[in-house]
């Protein structure tokens, strides 16, 4: 039986669910009972047997799942895909099942008042035969189902949440809600029996399936508030990303490294800081991809890891775009220095994209990475959920100490601003803008560094070509106002081909 001093803080147990602990600062209470409730296909019972799975898979004890609604062959044969072998554990003796469902040749006699007083000796036994201290039950929903007298159900799920917390089990009841923004539950009293509650929600969001969990109640214990994006992964399971429940804890690093161009390191106060992350935005075709090739190029002649994630370009459009500028992508990856990995953006969703890009960062540990770009990432996601997105992927960066490199695309030809860059502004290191500039009838490019956190940099707006041999800032335009609203207008014309040829740079 648990006994606890009035003062003494309520316990948690870490369930070992992917950035779930996280949320719920610690795990779920111990000793209690907590509903998971959610519409159709909101993972809830993908939920009740992990943490089950979870606590076995670490070697620190067992489980006993008791179902009313699916058999235990059906939960055998769906939890393979997540790479749980339920057989193997129950013979071993660390998972057992409670086969409560209604089974489809056999009608059910009702011969007196309903109780639970069968179903509490075989989990009473299960727990007992095993050492368990973890239950799941999936689902409530179907035990009304069966029996019309709500009531005496309601009184009896008191005696079995009674029953559990007596003998010091810890439990996840699953329930089916009607709507995403609804009642709890569906029958309007689950929520009572237990003392924590949890929504999964599976979202329609712009043509989007989204799936959020939200902590509702913890009674007695502080959780983290909101909803909070997860996604279920093969071979793995639920696993939740706790975008907004990150702290600011990233380093700072004076050390500066070079962008691959010497003019734009002066333009910087003296290169980018080894922890930065740089939004580049631009019109298609001003020379973001080139940048960033630059960029990584320049890593790699100093031996530095680089990641490349496209977005847009196949990976032989990359590797031929470079040659063009110079660069030998193939050398690069063929001495471990590069790794291009390139995916539509439509595949799946963005909490799906952050994990795997995660993933990648582990697996290869660069010291540079690039994304581009994140206005192909923004078409599959709701603005919500973008911003989640660059929220998760900035910190998980800067924690790491890379130097990230981001893309984004204006959707006019002239000046503007994009949703992306509302989004990453605020979060970004640097900001370079990349701009046409049509002047007498002829089309120029302006770059300028917008902002700089942490560093003196190069306000001025300064013309710049492209060639065989990459990207070459020249001179300020003068007398020139209006290139970033994508008006320019001036007074006087301007020779600036005189400004570059001093500069010693080649017109296309």
């Amino acid at each position: 039986m648990e006994t606890r001093s009035p003062n003494k803080a309520i316990e948690k147990l870490e369930t070992g669910i992917p950035g779930f602990d996280l949320i719920t600062l610690g795990g779920l209470p111990k000793g209690r009972t907590t509903l998971v409730a959610g519409t159709a296909g909101s993972a809830k019972t993908v939920m009740a047997a992990q943490f089950l799975a979870e606590e076995i898979k670490a070697g620190k004890g067992s489980g006993v799942f008791v179902t009313f609604e699916e058999s235990p062959k059906d939960i055998r044969n769906n939890m393979i895909s997540l790479g749980w072998d339920i057989r193997a554990w129950e013979e071993e003796g660390r998972w057992a099942f409670v086969d409560a469902s209604l089974q489809p040749d056999h009608e059910e006699i009702v011969s007196g008042p309903f109780d639970f007083s069968a179903l509490l000796a075989r989990l009473e036994h299960a727990i007992q035969r095993i050492g368990a201290q973890r239950v799941a039950m999936d689902s409530l929903g179907a035990v009304f189902t069966q029996y019309e007298d709500r009531a005496t159900v309601r009184c009896e799920l008191f005696r079995l949440a009674s029953m559990l917390k007596r003998i010091g089990a810890t439990a996840v009841l699953t329930a089916e809600r009607i709507e995403e923004y609804g009642s709890i539950a569906r029958y309007g009293v689950e929520e009572f029996v237990a003392d924590n509650v949890i929504i999964l929600r599976n979202i329609l969001e712009g043509e989007k399936r989204r799936r959020t969990i939200e902590i509702l109640k913890f009674r007695g214990t502080m959780h983290q508030k909101g909803e909070y994006p997860f996604t279920i992964i093969p071979e793995q399971g639920l696993v939740v990303i706790p975008l907004s429940a990150m702290e600011l804890k990233q380093k700072s690093s004076d050390l500066r490294i070079t962008s691959g161009r010497e003019e734009l390191d002066r333009m910087c106060g003296g290169g980018f800081f080894r922890d930065s992350v740089i939004l580049v935005s631009g019109a298609t075709g001003t020379g973001k991809t080139l940048m960033a090739t630059e960029f990584l190029n320049a890593g790699a002649l100093n031996d530095e890891r680089c990641l490349f994630l496209g977005f847009e370009e196949s990976r032989e459009q990359l590797f031929r775009n470079a040659r063009g500028w110079g660069i030998d992508f193939a050398a690069m990856a063929q001495r471990g220095l590069l790794k291009v990995v390139c995916d539509y953006p439509e595949i799946m969703g963005l909490e799906d994209h952050l994990l795997r890009i995660k993933t990648h960062l582990d697996e290869f540990q660069p010291n540079r990475v690039v994304v581009d770009s994140l206005s192909a990432l923004e078409r599959v996601s709701t603005m919500k959920g973008f911003r989640e997105f660059i929220v998760g992927l900035t910190s998980f960066i800067k924690h790491q100490e890379i130097a990230g490199f981001f893309t984004s695309t204006t959707p006019t030809l002239l000046g503007g601003t994009s949703i992306t860059e509302a989004h990453i502004s605020t979060i970004t290191d640097s900001i370079i803008l990349l701009r046409y500039v049509e002047l007498f009838g002829e089309m120029r490019r302006g770059l300028t560094v917008l902002k700089m956190r942490g560093s003196a940099h190069d306000k001025r707006i300064r013309e710049f070509v492209i060639d065989s041999d990459g990207l070459h800032i020249g001179q300020p335009f003068r007398d020139v106002s209006g290139i970033l609203s994508g008006h320019p207008s001036c007074g006087i014309p301007i020779d600036h081909s005189a400004d570059m040829a001093g500069s010693g740079i080649r017109q296309e």
